[in-house]
């Protein structure tokens, strides 16, 4: 407020100088008179556009000050960010793989190339000259290899590698995720998910009170439908024993996207060209190859054959369950599965 009657004093000032500068031209017209009014009238102009550019001097002020609230607004959006990251219990940073050598920190998510992102970090971990990657059998990185995760530091020590360290993760189509874990865990027999998941879903939803062993079932073929997987995902008593299995559990659950500010975010179905890239930032397109991927399968019959015993209204509820995954990632909803 005093910063505009500083200028609209002198602003009106002026103005009156100007307006009795052109009464008295108007009634002296002696030529010598004349050009001296006219230097006066010039001079009054000229304080004219040095008020205006006063003016627009404060308009500016104005306008940083909004910025400056902006600014603030950022700050406050950030610490709010850290505060809610230091609540996070180390459970929940388990999935953070660390290279310290590298400044590296790596949020794997199953069934999105995690195994092949792990030979790398495996590989760094090893030293020059790298090993091949493809040598690397994945038993070695899924098993026996400890790999140093992020929740093995102090909370100090996380927020700062979280500051400074080059973070990526990758991702993939919620919905093909999830028939890539169905696939790899039910469709291939294996042992440990049959037993802790696959006779549950078996008793709920098939219809079969007591499921066969292991041994017994994988002989006889017997394993839960895809269908009876959607409802296990889609019954609220699931998680109220226990969160979601990795291979199927939300991937921004697993990695915090909205908390953590990472430096690369990969897509699955463009693998090959978001690795090499992501190599180059890191400086290590020279030292290591990654290896070479089957083809990602998005395409709209893929899915329509996987979700067709499933009904129109559990789909929409699976879709709910991932939306925040296909929105913070960019991936399309899938209307042919969701639409009448």
């Amino acid at each position: 407020m005093a910063a505009c009657k500083r200028f609209l004093l002198p602003f009106g000032l002026f103005g009156l100088i100007f307006v009795i500068q052109i009464l008295s031209y108007r009634r002296d017209i002696s030529q010598e008179n004349r050009g001296m009014m006219h230097v006066q009238f010039l001079l009054c102009l000229l304080c004219i556009l040095f008020l205006f550019l006063v003016k627009t001097r404060i308009l500016v002020l104005f306008a940083s000050l909004h910025f400056t609230a902006s600014e603030r607004i950022h700050q406050l959006q950030e610490l709010r960010k850290q505060l809610i990251l230091e609540d996070l219990s180390q459970s929940k940073l388990k999935n953070f793989i660390v290279d310290d050598k590298h400044g590296i920190i790596y949020c794997y998510i199953p069934k999105v190339a995690c195994t092949n992102w792990k030979r790398v970090l495996y590989a760094l971990n090893q030293g020059e000259p790298y090993p091949d990657l493809v040598s690397i059998k994945s038993s070695t990185v899924h098993k026996q290899f400890k790999f140093t995760l992020l929740n093995d530091y102090s909370r100090t020590e996380i927020k700062a590698k979280l500051r400074h360290y080059t973070k990526f993760l990758f991702v993939r189509d919620p919905f093909v995720r999830l028939v890539s874990a169905y696939r790899d865990k039910f469709l291939h027999n294996d042992p440990y998910f049959y037993e802790n998941y696959g006779r549950n879903m078996l008793r709920l939803y098939n219809n079969q009170p007591d499921p066969p062993k292991t041994e017994k079932a994988f002989r006889l073929g017997i394993r839960p439908s895809f269908y009876n997987f959607i409802q296990y995902l889609l019954d609220p008593q699931t998680e109220r024993s226990a969160p979601f299995e990795p291979h199927w559990r939300q991937m921004h659950r697993l990695c915090h996207p909205c908390l953590i500010e990472y430096d690369f975010i990969g897509h699955q179905e463009t693998l090959q060209d978001d690795a090499q890239e992501l190599l180059k930032m890191l400086k290590l397109e020279d030292s290591i190859t990654f290896p070479s991927a089957y083809e990602n399968v998005t395409d709209r019959d893929f899915l329509l054959n996987w979700f067709r015993a499933a009904p129109l209204e559990d789909r929409r509820k699976l879709y709910e369950l991932y939306e925040q995954d296909f929105r913070l990632f960019g991936y399309r909803r899938p209307s042919e599965l969701l639409d009448d």
